[in-house]
């Protein structure tokens, strides 16, 4: 007996009739994230550019659009929303941490290049 797979996306907004509808309707919305993302860094909206926490607006965006491609390719096209809830846990949440990781320390690296190139100065030498 086959498992059939759940065919709604966005917690059951979005309903669907059979696998490759889900497919094409799952690729769709990747597809309109993915628009915004290049139409948002052909044009580099003026009122993005503001800083936030450290960082351009713009660039928080991105980062935000990024995270949730992925995690839309790994629940639907990994078939993470068909499995047990703790390996869901275990692989969503660990990608999520690194990434979120990663861009800590890009963060705190490209901080600290910037400071070098503004003041001329080298705070500590590895």
């Amino acid at each position: 007996m086959a498992h059939a797979h759940k065919l709604e996306i966005f917690r059951g907004l979005v309903k669907f009739k059979s696998n490759t509808q889900k497919i094409w309707g799952v690729l769709i919305f990747l597809t309109i994230v993915t628009a915004v993302e290049v139409v948002l860094g052909i044009y580099k909206p003026e009122s993005l550019m503001a800083k936030f926490i450290g960082m351009k607006i713009l660039n928080w965006i991105f980062i935000i659009l990024t995270l949730v491609k992925a995690y839309y390719i790994t629940w639907d096209f990994m078939h993470m929303r068909d499995e047990v809830k703790a390996l869901r846990r275990m692989v969503v949440w660990t990608a999520i941490f690194l990434i979120l990781y990663l861009i800590f320390i890009l963060l705190q690296e490209g901080g600290y290049i910037e400071s070098i190139y503004t003041t001329g100065y080298i705070k500590t030498d590895f």
